[in-house]
């Protein structure tokens, strides 16, 4: 079964970031062994499936048999070394381990938020074994429980959303290639929490000045709200996840997306507004054509 076609926006932070009862959650899962990068969406849909054919069905997953929350147990996290992001040790990033829990039950109950929110009656009673305001009840109440406030990844399905490229560069991105379909196969960018929240407002500032404040604008708002939630001396990963199935050694190698979003920024406002259209029409043709691959599916 290949990857779930996802690509992930993380924060790992400092191990010292986490204290009382959610430090010892993150040490129990540092305990059990970190989890692969490379297979962590796998593991994912895994709790996902068990914890929709279990009997009876689970609202969410890790779920008790009752619906019960499991506590501060974080069932998984992935570790990065302070060494392996970009501008260390010149900018300030660590101490290490620097740690990234994956908030798996917290991620779903925002989406299950969403779902209750927009789905039509016939589909929530086919989907929903409890009732909508308990399943609301439940879902709001996992969400708030989430270890420091936030969750410290975001998903995009069959793309990489344009904003999140602002805040990386070109230069820092790491590419391993293997054969498709194998787990190693990586594209991400891994860059001190400090230089991404510089970037994303500086980005935010010069796209509201010029575009408004909808649409990326907005987007790179609620990204900086975001990592505000956590550690200065965090590090922020983009990972192109299971889309690097989609894409062969030469498509990845020259892909320029994130020097594309730079250019087309640095474009803004200035004298050459050919250089933006040309920009963003070189991305939306690259990152539509991965898009279309979901129809097909």
């Amino acid at each position: 079964m290949p990857r779930p076609f996802v690509a992930y926006l993380r924060v790992y932070e400092p191990l010292s970031a986490f204290h009382g009862e959610s430090r010892s959650a993150v040490e129990r899962a540092l305990r059990d062994g970190p989890l692969d990068p490379g297979t962590v969406g796998d593991w994912e849909r895994e709790l996902w499936l068990r914890s929709q054919t279990s009997q009876p069905r689970r609202l969410l997953p890790l779920d008790g048999p009752d619906g019960a929350d499991p506590g501060q147990h974080v069932p998984g996290v992935l570790v990065l070394d302070p060494e392996d992001v970009a501008g260390y040790p010149s900018v300030e990033v660590g101490p290490g381990p620097l740690v990234c829990p994956q908030d798996v039950r917290a991620r779903a109950a925002a989406g299950l938020v969403g779902f209750l929110g927009s789905a039509s009656p016939p589909l929530l009673r086919a989907a929903v074994d409890v009732p909508p305001e308990v399943a609301r009840a439940r879902a709001t109440a996992a969400v708030s429980g989430v270890l420091g406030g936030a969750v410290h990844v975001v998903t995009a399905t069959w793309r990489v959303p344009l904003p999140w490229f602002a805040l990386v560069r070109q230069e820092e991105r790491q590419v391993v290639l293997t054969p498709l379909g194998d787990a190693n196969r990586r594209v991400c960018w891994r860059v001190p929490m400090l230089s991404a929240v510089e970037r994303a407002e500086k980005a935010r500032q010069r796209l509201e000045d010029t575009l408004g404040t909808d649409g990326p604008a907005a987007l790179l708002r609620d990204t900086s709200r975001w990592l505000d939630h956590f550690d200065p001396g965090s590090a922020v990963e983009l990972d192109y996840g299971g889309l690097v199935q989609l894409l062969d050694d030469d498509t990845l190698i020259h892909d320029t997306s994130a020097a594309d979003v730079q250019e087309a920024l640095a474009a803004l406002g200035g004298e050459n507004p050919e250089e933006v259209a040309i920009r963003y029409e070189k991305l939306r043709d690259f990152w539509t054509e991965v898009a279309t691959r979901e129809r097909l599916n």
